[in-house]
């Protein structure tokens, strides 16, 4: 629910929005079109990752800045709906800055 209000606000204020994007990995030669699906791309620029729980961990940071590497894009934001308020559960990630 999160991630469809956030693509339509953000498709509202004019923004180029694609959710769940497959990134292709590849591993020992072969190419896998789907190795994982961001949950929000935004003007292929800026990859949004959602999460609701009551505290991120170390695994969720890493999952960013891995969808990060393979996309070579270099923005992310970790976005936690579980947080008491909003604006702690936002982390900023960046990709070789």
């Amino acid at each position: 629910m999160y991630e469809v209000i956030l693509a339509k606000e953000l498709t509202n204020r004019g923004l180029v929005v694609k959710r769940q994007v497959a990134v292709p990995i590849e591993y020992q030669g072969l190419k896998f079109d789907e190795g994982f699906r961001a949950d929000i791309i935004v003007e292929n620029k800026v990859i949004l990752e959602l999460k609701s729980v009551e505290q991120l961990n170390k695994v969720h940071h890493k999952q960013l800045l891995t969808y990060l590497k393979l996309t070579k894009i270099k923005l992310g934001f970790l976005l936690n709906f579980g947080a008491p308020l909003m604006k702690n559960g936002i982390t900023r990630i960046v990709n070789d800055l």
